[in-house]
């Protein structure tokens, strides 16, 4: 039996608004994902420590309050302190186009903004999780 793959959905900081993320969690769970949703208001170590709990292939974070650029980092950075480099990390919401080269130097593998039709996201995930 196929191991179907599994997408930690979050939201990290004080972001309150997570329609978007519902929206990519149930479009990940209609293509055949197991998808757990964390809910709002995370810290990046309890998603962190959600993604080993749940033994994600992905984490995919989604942020509209413009604190990208340091949570997402966060992220990413402690995934590999506890050695987990095999997660694939994306990222969503209003994050302005300049911001994008910045998160994918610190290891957001790709960034996803409104608009973005979610068989994109599906076929990026199924292309890339290893």
């Amino acid at each position: 039996m196929e191991k179907r793959i599994r997408v930690l959905v979050a939201k990290p900081g004080l972001d309150g608004h997570d329609r978007g993320a519902k929206v990519v969690a149930r479009a990940l769970r209609d293509a055949g994902f197991e998808v757990i949703y964390t809910g709002i208001r995370l810290t990046p170590e309890q998603i962190v420590a959600a993604s080993v709990q749940e033994d994600v292939n992905v984490v995919a974070l989604s942020l509209l309050s413009g604190a990208h650029n340091t949570l997402f980092p966060k992220v990413v950075e402690q995934l590999k302190e506890k050695g987990l480099n095999d997660i694939l990390v994306i990222g969503g919401g209003v994050i302005p186009d300049a911001d994008i080269p910045f998160l994918k130097e610190h290891g957001v593998a790709e960034v996803f903004t409104p608009g973005t039709p979610t068989t994109k996201i599906v076929d990026f995930i199924k292309e890339n999780v290893k």
